[in-house]
């Protein structure tokens, strides 16, 4: 794999990294010896970008990483990558809302500087926006954390072009994390050119449609009873029916390049720009080893051609898009 600078920050990482969150939460039981021996595999095969969040698990997943990364001493082989803002309660792990008040953010941080077992973030998100506190106020608490050297760079997640300009008048913006994919192409226009007359990375997060683009998933019945798809308007009867369609083209590209539907989705992300940074995320070795692959896989022009014209997924991205934007 290539190496693609962050913004303009000092951070470079292979232009595919991995998305940690499932290693600990949302789609279905966990495995954390699994974890760990994925975590070394992506190491071997070149990886470089982490990317976990405190909520995760309600700290789990951060901690994870410090048994497979640092803890293994692969700590400054790697840009680790962790998120604040959605409160839940240290011991239910029940929702409490977002916050993106100063005091709280420098706490988090601390937070997961410990539970990683690290003394600097590479790249720190704020996850969500919090329509309570001006994000100016947010980002200049997230500067301080710079100037005090526990913070190396630092973005947003899920935020619209007037925030990431707002933010950006107050401390240079390295990355947006948002979801990117041919299932989520929502970040495209505004967004995007905004970051990048900005000069500010994507990091697009599930480029395979929460595994929906692997071509793996025609029903609910495979999915562990907790994977929170089950409650995702996309793969709801009628509407997963109908998202199905975009499929059968997407695994027609792949038989005649002897490749797989994620491996196409993803080498349809790469495709974008030199300036996006898919994480997909996975547990497992296999599905590790065929994400990474997707770098060397070249579409055509008359390919691209053919994704670009698939049909618009049916549903939103989330039950409650109120949690999106800002």
């Amino acid at each position: 794999m290539k190496t693609v600078s962050l913004g303009h920050s000092d951070l470079a990482v292979a232009q595919i990294g991995l998305g940690c969150m499932g290693m600990s939460e949302f789609y279905g039981p966990s495995d954390e010896a699994q974890s760990i021996t994925t975590l070394h595999r992506a190491l071997e095969l070149g990886v470089t970008l982490f990317d976990t969040a405190d909520l995760y698990g309600n700290g789990h997943n951060e901690r994870l990483l410090k048994k497979g990364i640092v803890d293994a001493g692969k700590r400054d082989q790697v840009v680790i990558a962790t998120k604040f803002g959605f409160v839940r309660d240290p011991d239910t792990g029940a929702g409490r809302g977002i916050s993106g008040a100063p005091d709280y953010v420098k706490a988090a941080c601390d937070r997961s500087l410990q539970r990683l077992g690290i003394d600097t973030i590479d790249l720190y998100y704020q996850h969500r926006v919090d329509p309570q506190t001006p994000v100016e106020e947010t980002v200049g608490a997230m500067a301080e954390l710079v100037q005090a050297g526990k913070v190396r760079a630092i973005g947003l997640s899920e935020a619209g072009a007037e925030t990431i300009r707002r933010a950006h008048a107050v401390h240079p913006i390295t990355a947006l994390q948002t979801e990117y994919s041919l299932w989520s192409r929502d970040v495209e226009g505004e967004i995007l050119n905004t970051c990048r007359e900005l000069g500010i990375t994507l990091v697009a997060y599930s480029p395979l449609g929460r595994g929906f683009l692997t071509g793996t998933i025609a029903s609910l019945d495979g999915l562990a009873e907790d994977d929170w798809r089950r409650n995702n308007p996309r793969f709801q009867g009628e509407a997963l029916e109908q998202n199905m369609r975009m499929i059968e083209e997407i695994e027609a590209i792949a038989t005649g390049k002897d490749a797989t539907p994620a491996q196409i989705a993803l080498a349809w992300v790469l495709a974008q720009g030199d300036d996006i940074v898919p994480i997909p995320g996975t547990r497992r070795i296999k599905y590790l080893e065929e994400n990474v692959a997707a770098a060397s896989i070249t579409l055509t022009e008359n390919d691209l051609a053919r994704l670009n014209a698939l049909p618009i997924p049916t549903g939103t991205r989330y039950p409650d898009m109120r949690l999106i934007g800002g």
